[in-house]
């Protein structure tokens, strides 16, 4: 009898035992490909997508196991799916240049102004997951044209300070051979500086593009296997219709796309001719890394439809958005406001200024991306913080892009470098909607609109 009981409860653990097996694999496989819900984003809880997590993923990305490696995951989804998966904003520095700047302003240099951890960290905790670092290209601006050891080791600090505050970067070059930051000022020559730092001879100098070309396939080769690197966006702004190659002594300043093409299509001066260049060399070391490409005119929207796609199947094309500036780059006091009446484009005749105007701006997008079957993204926009209707107008104008699916990059997440950040601050929403006032304050409606939308995100290194 005793031997049958022994028996009996044997077979009810094993029972017991398989039971639980089962469970286990039903719950477990049940939240592989769960849905991502509210209450996890907000809880922050274990199931917020991340590229490292186990068991958790959306309908827009492969699901991510505890088998997979961070670098084994695809950066170009974040660029394709049907909801903006990077949402954040740019920082800015450029070489410092003591005889201009003196010892404090723009920081100790030689890349400046200075940001800190603490700057990403508090991006970071505003929703923020993707920082767009306008930087200066990693070569000399003069022959003969090689590494800057000091501007790539600024760089690889940047990039370890962004990964420390869990956001992705994308590395953008404003200068190189050839190019130097005061192409973007260039009509502030003689207030504090002088025409001896004006340089854009790359628009006329082979040597100089082919060093463009030999700068990106070093970079891409030192950056390919950073995890948190999900773009190279080729050049800030090209400019060649309003500089040439010097902004005093051969300026074309042509505005009309089809005149600019007309005459310079296919020669140094057309950005079309080098970037695809600039794309094997960088896809000879870094077949993976997503690539970025804005159009002549300062990247304006305008300029967008006459961007040839390459055949790269990994590249986004841009836009910088900045329109309408009668309304974006006031000087105090304001006097056009969103929504308006005023005149939008310098033709003479007043335009109602609004969300419709908005859509019908955006619409350039939509059919460029539509005729190529490519993906854009809005990797700089925004407004000076004082403008009436500030916050309307971003709302309007971000809830459009999150329509279309677009990632986004304000201008401009502002270092805390005390005596910078008091002087240049027209972008600096932090500072609230004052112009008078040069310090952070607790809230604004511009804020609170921007912080809404990085709030969205969901996904982090």
């Amino acid at each position: 009898m005793s031997r049958l009981l022994l028996i009996s409860l044997l077979i009810i653990i094993i029972v017991g035992v398989a039971i639980g097996f089962l469970l286990l694999y039903q719950s477990r496989s049940n939240q592989v490909g769960r849905p991502q819900t509210t209450s996890d984003i907000a809880t922050g809880g274990a199931t917020t997508l991340r590229l490292t997590s186990a068991l958790t993923a959306t309908t827009h990305l492969p699901i991510i196991t505890t088998s997979d490696k961070r670098d084994d995951v695809d950066k170009w989804n974040l660029w394709i799916t049907d909801f903006p998966q990077l949402r954040g904003a740019n920082i800015y520095q450029r070489r410092v240049y003591p005889e201009l700047d003196g010892p404090e302003f723009a920081g100790p240099g030689p890349v400046g102004p200075p940001y800190s951890q603490a700057d990403f960290d508090r991006l970071a905790a505003m929703g923020a997951n993707y920082v767009n670092i306008s930087h200066p290209g990693l070569f000399t601006e003069t022959p003969p044209y090689t590494l800057d050891p000091d501007i790539q080791s600024n760089l690889d600090n940047l990039l370890t300070m962004i990964a420390q505050a869990d956001m992705f970067a994308v590395i953008s070059f404003r200068t190189g051979p050839g190019r130097s930051e005061f192409t973007f000022f260039w009509d502030e020559v003689g207030d504090w500086f002088d025409e001896s730092y004006l340089n854009d001879s790359m628009w006329q100098d082979q040597a100089a593009q082919d060093a463009w070309v030999d700068m990106w396939h070093h970079a891409a080769s030192h950056y390919h296997d950073n995890p948190i690197v999900v773009g190279y966006d080729l050049m800030v702004e090209p400019n060649s219709n309003e500089v040439g190659s010097h902004a005093l002594d051969d300026a074309l300043d042509i505005w009309d796309p089809e005149d600019f093409y007309a005459e310079y299509g296919n020669t140094l001066y057309d950005w079309n001719q080098l970037y695809p260049r600039l794309t094997t060399a960088i896809r000879q070391v870094d077949p993976n890394t997503p690539i970025l490409i804005g159009g002549m005119g300062y990247s304006a929207i305008e300029w967008l439809p006459y961007l040839q796609p390459t055949d790269d199947p990994r590249t986004i094309y841009t836009v910088h958005q900045y329109a309408p500036f009668a309304y974006t780059h006031q000087a105090p006091p304001p006097l056009n406001t969103y929504p308006g009446l005023f005149d939008t484009d310098w033709d003479g005749a007043d335009d109602p200024f609004n969300r419709v105007w908005l859509e019908n701006l955006l619409s350039t997008v939509d059919d460029f991306s539509t005729t190529h079957s490519v993906p854009v993204a809005i990797n700089e926009f925004g407004l000076m913080r004082w403008q009436p209707g500030a916050a309307d107008f971003m709302d309007d104008q971000i809830d459009l892009l999150e329509q279309r699916g677009i990632n986004h990059a304000l201008w401009l997440w502002e270092t805390s470098w005390e005596v910078y950040a008091k002087d240049v601050d027209a972008f600096n929403f932090r500072h609230g909607p004052n112009p008078d006032n040069h310090a952070d304050v607790d809230s604004s409606n511009l804020m609170n609109v921007i912080s809404k939308y990085w709030q969205r995100n969901t996904i982090r290194p």
